[in-house]
């Protein structure tokens, strides 16, 4: 897979230096480093984001904001993105890498609980990025359908969890759990259409139904 994953960079589109800062900074200055998407997955964000073209994006979890600035880097100008990250002690990072770029002026941080911050900032979501706890994904996705306006996308990352989904018996950690009833969850909701990219960890695209 290696060798896979190293062909794959060689033939997309090349990784902007602040990405390369990122992805390196995170795996030099941060536990669990591979929570960061890198440059496979984000250059697939980008296209994804480039593709849907929302004028109002949410991303629940920011990290250390590689998959941010992938996503704001497809926006044009008088688009915005709102992202809520749970640890208040990555916000100061984070200001200072948006502030590095100048597509970083499309970013807003928000700092604590996702499920307490987004009902908080009104109106509909054209699109919406779930990479945070994963324990929460089911409220997530409930608190999320009905904000997302008809037609527009949910990107959810994770969602195969290193095949754990498909482990039998079924895993019984919370993490795991979350993610096996988000997806059934997910494939129950006739208002929802959805596809599973079997990218790194599983991302799942979501279209709510017009």
């Amino acid at each position: 897979m290696q060798n896979l994953d190293e062909y794959i960079e060689a033939h997309i589109s090349e990784e902007p230096k602040v990405l390369r800062d990122t992805y390196r900074y995170t795996y030099t200055h941060h536990l669990y480093p591979r929570m960061c998407s890198g440059h496979i997955q984000g250059r697939l964000l980008k296209m994804l984001t480039a593709m849907i073209s929302p004028r109002r994006i949410l991303e629940l979890g920011a990290f250390t904001g590689y998959s941010t600035l992938c996503i704001a880097e497809a926006l044009d100008d008088d688009a915005e993105l709102h992202t809520v990250e749970l640890d208040d002690e990555l916000r100061d990072e984070l200001l200072e890498r948006f502030g590095s770029v100048d597509y970083g002026k499309r970013i807003t941080v928000h700092t604590g609980d996702a499920l307490e911050i987004v009902p908080t900032l009104g109106g509909e979501w054209d699109m919406v990025f779930i990479d945070a706890n994963k324990r929460h994904y089911p409220e997530y996705l409930e608190m999320i359908v009905p904000l997302v306006r008809p037609g527009g996308y949910i990107l959810a990352d994770n969602t195969l969890w290193d095949g754990k989904v498909a482990e039998t018996p079924s895993p019984t950690d919370a993490q795991s759990r979350g993610i096996m009833q988000f997806n059934d969850m997910v494939a129950a909701d006739p208002r929802l259409e959805t596809a599973i990219i079997p990218l790194r960890d599983g991302l799942t695209l979501i279209r709510r139904l017009p």
